[in-house]
């Protein structure tokens, strides 16, 4: 890398979320005193979060700057790429800018977080050219994903173009017809590209991603082979294009549609209010009116492709979800592929399903799904029309960027015109320069209901105990004037079941009285915590070596 010339200004490339990791995608970009923020998304909270709900990038950064922020641009509309904004927005609001469809998906969560006339939202196509501030100018490029109006950003800055390829792949025969621009980004590329950011999903895949219309032709085959029976489809609601192919087969084969999932409603709701769904009235019914229908004459598309707990599709496999019931002449399609770390859910829902006697298609058996990113040789052509200057992999875990990195060397490029992100990287960037700056405050906040960032390491270390260990709960009541102890209870929750371990109990409260008569009690009645941590401390000793266990012990003292 090239020395810095401190007369010569810098763009700094701020990562907030999407290096390092699967979603939570947020990317600043910032020269003199303005800001440009690209998607503003979420990730999933994993296994070693317990009953955290969303997790979303910090944007301390963002808010100690708000004054440099000119907007935030989307590049589609998927959850890790839009899902913060709800919660970023009261903090930072700024102007939002996206396609139709883009913004249509945003507008139920604002309108769930009672923000939807604070919010700016400015509705873009592809081709658009916008301006914030003096030192950006973005340009939406249309793009092949795995939902409609995605967008890649050409964003000139005063040291050269910098261009993001957000979600995408090259999809030569795509349902809408809109083909990927692969002519203006050869045009961009012509120019001059000074930095190139490009996503990394699926850069350990060999050759190209199939096009969608690929999903077509299975599911024509799976409704020909299935005349006679009921048919379920499970997919991500966001899919607009598979959603308006199921449909059209619905109608080919003279079945009616049913729609089920909150999510998945309020797509069909927003896609085709603004055109993006295009169907009859009369090829749509009720949840509700199934019943009347027989067999070979109905389609229900549903929610929990990755069989998360609360969807209607792992509710019908457990026999939970009253408005259907599934049995032998059910046809299940999970059109869906499992996002890292969530198959033994889908795994099980799978199993319950044939269980309940369904006949189970999923991708392993058909082509029932394709995905949304590009593989090797898209990434290569990417670079190849591109031809930037430097690069920066993103979208992806550690592994991914890597391999990325190892694709653009592959094709030409220096080591030395390569960075590897971390997030709360600083990139600085220009014609002559391009290295790490100092790192600025980042990393993630976690959404617990109506809590945002009011969980953190240590309440998510105390659920993991009490889920691993469990608790005991120790009341202990004084006499204030006498200063004696008049009752002692041991109770438990996931600790053991204390009613067949009565030995146990009595030992603990004779523990817990050998620990207190060590104390001065009168003297102990103006400050508690001493007595408290006695208890704790004998108590915690005991149940060690008599179970093996470290459960939580809560003690509470009682004054009469």
């Amino acid at each position: 890398m090239q020395k810095v010339n401190k007369n010569d200004p810098s763009l700094k490339v701020i990562f907030l979320g999407g290096v390092g990791e699967i979603g939570k995608n947020m990317t600043a970009l910032e020269f003199g005193d303005e800001i440009i923020v690209v998607d503003c998304g979420v990730a999933f909270p994993s296994g070693d979060m317990p009953g955290v709900d969303l997790v979303i990038p910090d944007t301390a950064y963002l808010i100690a700057n708000r004054q440099k922020v000119k907007g935030i641009v989307l590049t589609h509309g998927h959850e890790d790429h839009i899902g913060s904004l709800p919660y970023v927005l009261k903090d930072l609001n700024v102007p939002v800018y996206g396609t139709r469809l883009t913004l249509a998906l945003l507008e139920p969560k604002l309108r769930e977080h009672k923000m939807t006339d604070m919010v700016r939202l400015n509705s873009v196509k592809p081709g658009s050219v916008i301006h914030l501030g003096a030192n950006f100018k973005v340009e939406f490029v249309n793009v092949s994903h795995s939902v409609a109006g995605s967008c890649a950003l050409a964003i000139t800055t005063p040291v050269g173009v910098v261009f993001h390829t957000g979600d995408f792949k090259v999809d030569y025969t795509p349902i809408d017809g809109n083909v990927i621009d692969l002519n203006r980004i050869a045009e961009i590329g012509e120019k001059g590209v000074l930095l190139l950011l490009a996503e990394s999903t699926n850069v350990e895949r060999r050759g190209s991603t199939m096009s969608e219309a690929t999903v077509g032709a299975s599911l024509n085959a799976i409704f020909s082979d299935n005349a006679d029976r009921r048919i379920f489809i499970a997919t991500f609601a966001s899919n607009v294009h598979r959603l308006q192919q199921i449909i059209d087969l619905a109608v080919k084969y003279k079945r009616k549609v049913a729609f089920s999932g909150r999510s998945m409603l309020n797509v069909l709701d927003v896609a085709s209010k603004i055109g993006e769904l295009k169907y009859s009235k009369d090829a749509i019914v009720d949840i509700e009116k199934i019943k009347n229908l027989d067999d070979k004459e109905l389609v229900i598309v549903t929610t929990g492709s990755q069989g998360e707990p609360m969807s209607a599709l792992t509710r019908m496999a457990s026999g939970e979800f009253n408005k259907v019931k599934l049995g032998y002449n059910d046809t299940v399609i999970i059109s869906a592929s499992p996002i890292p770390g969530n198959e033994k859910m889908i795994y099980n829902v799978i199993n319950n399903l044939y269980r309940l006697g369904a006949k189970v298609i999923y991708e392993s058996l058909a082509e029932v799904h394709v995905s949304g990113h590009a593989c090797q040789n898209e990434l290569s052509l990417i670079h190849a029309l591109i031809k930037p200057k430097y690069f920066i992999p993103v979208h992806g875990e550690y592994r991914h960027l890597k391999r990325h990195a190892e694709l653009a060397m592959k094709m030409g490029m220096h080591s030395s015109n390569i960075i590897l992100c971390d997030i709360g990287n600083c990139v600085l960037v220009n014609k002559k320069q391009f290295k790490l700056g100092d790192n600025v405050t980042a990393g993630y906040l976690l959404v617990d209901g109506l809590g945002v960032g009011d969980v953190g390491s240590v309440v998510i270390r105390d659920r993991i105990h009490l889920s691993e260990d469990g608790l005991v709960c120790v009341a202990v009541s004084i006499d204030k004037a006498s200063g004696s102890v008049t009752d002692i209870d041991v109770a438990s929750k996931g600790f053991m079941f204390l009613k067949e371990n009565d030995d146990i109990i009595s030992d603990a409260k004779d523990v817990v009285m050998r620990a207190l008569e060590k104390c001065d009690l009168k003297a102990a009645v103006a400050d508690l915590n001493p007595l408290k941590n006695a208890v704790r401390k004998e108590l915690k000793n005991f149940l060690f070596k008599k179970t093996r266990r470290d459960p939580i012990i809560l003690t509470m003292i009682l004054e009469a």
